[in-house]
């Protein structure tokens, strides 16, 4: 820029930072907010800080439980689709679905949202998302953060960063003590890929030169795009029925990057392990897609993919049929895994008998 270009008086504005589309922003999304109200939050905007009143939501001892995550390179997928509306769900599930596995009920969450040069419609679609994850999730969305930062994202880029904070009851939090050998596994189906595994997704996508916009392969009648966009499933409200009326859940486990082998263990102490049927569930088929587009071992796919089970919970064996019903009543798809045995100290913490989700296409 030559010296007869430059302004003679600048502004924030020129530096490439609209202060008016970010409270266009605010006030746009501030019935999106107020529409994920709880007990103890107004699900208001624009302070400070967010507020929550512990005992206005029947709290009388409770221990808080705290979680962040991202959506990680499926975002890419969202900004060359053009489809903004469902990574804010995937944003909550994230958060939220770490929380309920140690028995923490979510009670609020704040966001953030970075980009180069703020579209304020791409942002309302995204903060969308977000409530409507909030409201399947029954947390309030209290606040969050909006960073216009140009020259850190390229054009039409941005991030999401989540924050959720839970609580529990003292002595209520999972994993129980008494977990052990004769346990039951229950797994709880997924939406399909969820929020793990999109940079092999897009490398698979790119190298066989296939177009977000056309027609999907493994579900005719919508664009790749939007079935490869299909949100995060939220399990907070049919599991905590589970943990609160059962009484019998007593660990339950994640499954994100890592599958079964990874996110299990972390639930599990030393002693025992996860004996799984493979042929228990059925791989749905974005898997078998991928699986066969990129010639992906089974192995492979196990630890890169949930492969169809979502979530997993450990729960007394004599109970097991009883909370798979009430599983299934609250709109769950439920798979009986395998059980929990003694673990010998060379033996690994996750054994899959038979491959990865090898139930016949259509098994239940």
């Amino acid at each position: 820029m030559s010296s007869s270009d430059r302004p003679n008086r600048y502004t924030y504005k020129d530096a490439g930072v609209d202060i008016d589309a970010g409270n266009a922003l605010v006030k746009a999304i501030g019935p999106l907010a107020r529409s994920t109200a709880r007990s103890g939050a107004d699900g208001s905007l624009g302070g400070f800080g967010g507020l929550f009143d512990l005992k206005e939501a029947g709290f009388s001892d409770p221990v808080l439980v705290a979680a962040n995550d991202g959506v990680g390179t499926k975002l890419r997928i969202a900004i060359e689709s053009g489809i903004h509306g469902t990574v804010g769900i995937d944003l909550v599930a994230m958060c939220v679905n770490d929380l309920i596995v140690q028995g923490a009920e979510p009670l609020f969450f704040l966001d953030y949202f970075a980009t180069g040069k703020l579209a304020v419609g791409i942002a309302e679609d995204v903060v969308a998302g977000i409530a409507d994850g909030c409201r399947q999730a029954g947390c309030a969305l209290i606040g969050g953060e909006t960073a216009e930062m140009p020259g850190m994202y390229a054009e039409g880029d941005y991030d999401l960063a989540g924050f959720a904070v839970g609580a529990a009851e003292r002595g209520t939090l999972l994993p129980r003590a008494d977990i052990g050998a004769g346990d039951v596994l229950i797994g709880l189906a997924s939406s399909g890929v969820h929020s793990n595994g999109y940079s092999l997704v897009r490398r698979l996508v790119s190298d066989h030169e296939l177009s977000y916009g056309a027609d999907c392969p493994f579900a005719p009648g919508t664009s790749l795009g939007a079935a490869l966009l299909t949100p995060t499933r939220i399990y907070v409200k049919p599991v905590l029925a589970a943990i609160r009326e059962m009484g019998a859940v007593k660990a339950m486990a994640h499954i994100t990057g890592g599958g079964f082998t990874e996110n299990i263990p972390r639930v599990l102490p030393d002693n025992l392990m996860a004996e799984i049927d493979g042929a228990a569930w059925p791989l749905p088929p974005v898997f078998r897609w991928l699986m066969k587009l990129g010639g992906i071992e089974r192995d492979e796919m196990g630890r890169t993919f949930n492969c169809g089970i979502g979530m997993v919970l450990a729960v007394e064996a004599e109970r097991a049929k009883d909370v798979t019903a009430l599983l299934e009543r609250e709109g769950e798809t439920v798979f009986t895994l395998g059980t929990l045995k003694e673990r010998a100290a060379d033996a690994p913490h996750v054994v899959i008998n038979g491959e990865l989700g090898s139930a016949p296409a259509g098994a239940v």
